[in-house]
Order: structure tokens, then sequence, then C-alpha cells
């Protein structure tokens, strides 16, 4: 397939491509279809890629700095990929694979992580506000100063997890796993914990009513 052409966003269908390494920084892609593809190491700064689709894709390592992504990602492995200041608004990574991945800056806000890997990745001060992260695995990750306010965290795993700072009003963490969390200082009125394990998790300084 031309690559030129792909890069004058002219190739919408790319399903199962192969572009390893290529590079497609500031391209417009709209509604490009990649599903299933193999784009370990593709760079896609600047690019928009508003109603993409990767579903099943490979994005190891791959690039998105400044990205428009509000797109597809069911599936996607996008671990150590570099999503720095990229759109993630309302994007759907159901059951995506984000380990190792660089997210400073990044927003989520109202997007479905449900089931998505994000074990020890670094999401400070990172915007999720009204994302869906049920059975989402952020065991060991690092959400000191995030906002997560009005987000369902319903049977999230949180064990370790810093949760320092973190703006948890009106979140749902109902059955989650909040084993050695620390929520010291956070703010949590509002937020529903029926259920959830709070064992030897830190609440010094935490706001609890209307809990």
């Amino acid at each position: 397939m031309d690559i030129e052409a792909i890069r004058q966003g002219k190739e919408k269908e790319l399903a199962g491509i192969d572009l390893e390494d290529e590079t497609l920084a500031g391209c417009s892609l709209e509604r490009v279809n990649c599903a299933g593809a193999n784009l370990v190491g593709t760079d896609f700064s600047h690019c928009n890629l508003q109603g993409a689709r990767f579903d099943g894709a490979n994005l190891l390592g791959a690039v998105f700095k400044r990205a428009d992504l509000r797109g597809n990602f069911l599936g996607a492995n996008l671990m150590q990929s570099d999503l720095s200041e990229a759109d993630l608004r309302g994007s759907n990574l159901r059951g995506s694979n984000l380990m190792g991945a660089k997210l400073t800056k990044a927003s989520f806000a109202g997007a479905f992580l449900s089931g998505a890997n994000l074990s020890g990745v670094n999401l400070q001060g990172v915007d999720l506000r009204g994302a869906d992260l049920r059975g989402a695995n952020l065991n060991n990750a690092n959400l000191k100063g995030a906002n997560l306010a009005q987000a369902d965290l319903h049977g999230a795993n949180l064990s370790d997890t810093s949760l320092e700072e973190c703006d948890l009003r009106g979140a749902n963490l109902a059955g989650a796993s909040l084993v050695g969390a620390n929520l010291l200082c956070a703010e949590l009125a509002g937020t529903n914990l029926e259920g959830a394990n709070l064992d030897r998790a830190c609440v010094v300084g935490t706001e609890m009513e209307r809990v």
C-alpha cells in the first residue's frame, strides 16, 4: 500500500496492515480503520485520529504525543506507548493494555477503560473525570492528584495504588480493592465505598462526609 496515500488521508481501510516504525506524524487520519494492524513503534505525534479504529492493534511503543485519539482501542496493545498530552476523551479502551505507557497530561475524561490494564502506570494529575474503570487493574499505579470525580471504579484493583490528593468526589468504588492504597488527603465526598476493601489503606486527612 502507498505510504504517501496513507499520509495524505486517502487510504482509510488499513485493517491488519504492517506499518511498524513508520512515521505518520502530523497527518490527518480521521476515521481510519487500523483494526488488528501491526503499528509497533509507529509515530502518530500530532495526528488527528478522531473516530479511528485500532481495535486489537499492536501499538507497542507507538508515539501519540498531542494526538487526537477520540476513537476505538478495544483490546489494543498500548504497552510502552507515548500518549503524552493526547486527547482520549470518550475513547473506547476497554480491555486494552497500557502497562508502561507515558500518560503525562493526557485526558481520559469520559473514556471507557473497563477491564483495562493500567498496573504500575504513572497517572499523576491525569483527567479521568467520569471515566468507566470498572474492573480495571490499577495495582501499584500512581494517581496522585488525578481527577476521578464521578468515575466508575466498581470492582477495580487499586491495591498499593497512590491516590494521594486525588479527587474522588462522587466516584463509585463499590467492591474495589484498596488494600494498602494511599488515600492521604484524597477528596471522598459522596464516594460510594460499599464493599470496598480498605485493609491497610492510609486515609489520613481524608474528607469522609457523605461517604
